[in-house]
């Protein structure tokens, strides 16, 4: 019997691991300065009628709330599906 190294294994690769996920590597922040930046606080506040969007509305208060509410997040989540979605029509029509 003979003793052969076994090869380490190969490194991974750098394809994202979910190519199709349009939320994968996007933070919360990111989230949330895309969406006021796209809709503005106020119409932030009336798409998603939380007081952290409607009463002096930042992103530090934004994200203290969104980590520690799964439903709040859940919506600033399709409310972001929404606007790249928009935004790529919109880009295909100019």
């Amino acid at each position: 019997m003979s003793t052969q190294e076994t090869p380490p294994p190969a490194p991974p690769t750098s394809k994202p691991t979910q190519p199709h996920n349009p939320l994968h590597g996007v933070t919360l922040e990111a989230m949330v300065v895309g969406l006021a930046d796209y809709f503005g606080w106020d119409e932030l506040g009336r798409q998603i009628p939380i007081r952290c969007f409607q009463s002096d509305p930042s992103v530090g208060s934004s994200l203290k709330f969104l980590r520690k509410t799964p439903w709040a997040r859940e919506k600033v989540e399709s409310l972001y599906l929404f606007m790249l979605r928009d935004q790529k029509r919109n880009a295909q029509n100019t």
